[in-house]
């Protein structure tokens, strides 16, 4: 047992800030996965512009993880799992989409370096959170 966990309040604390990091992180993937249907053609002409194949599975497929696994996340459903899933998909997108390093017309690379770069820190977090064992969460 951890210094929190034996004394109640930081507990509680602790479970509360457990629960809305992963609320949080599942956010992140669930309203852009509602993005991404509602802007269909435009997410499958800026994946075109970035050289994605098989656009409209891979397209369907990024949709059901985002929204799926970002609500498996928020609810605490298979937390590990998901966050690693979440993590791969992070990376993917991330060199694919946010490939700073290659010019397209019309693209902001400093833009993309940022996004870059946060994707790695969501992937750190996801990593963390998959790796752990973490309270509040069902692995059912």
């Amino acid at each position: 047992m951890n210094a929190i966990s034996e004394d109640p309040r930081l507990a509680l604390l602790q479970r509360v800030l457990l629960i809305t990091g992963r609320v949080l992180l599942g956010l992140y993937f669930i309203v852009p996965g509602i993005t991404k249907i509602t802007g269909w053609s435009a997410m499958s002409a800026y994946m075109a512009q970035h050289g994605v194949p098989l656009i409209p599975v891979l397209l369907a497929l990024t949709v059901v993880l985002q929204i799926g696994g970002g609500a498996c996340l928020a609810i605490g459903y298979r937390t590990g799992l998901m966050a690693f899933l979440l993590a791969g998909l992070t990376l993917v997108i991330s060199l694919f989409m946010h490939d700073f390093w290659n010019v397209y017309e019309g693209v902001d690379q400093g833009h993309e370096t940022q996004n870059f770069i946060k994707n790695l820190a969501i992937m750190a977090g996801l990593l963390y959170v998959a790796g752990s064992s973490t309270a509040g969460t069902r692995s059912d």
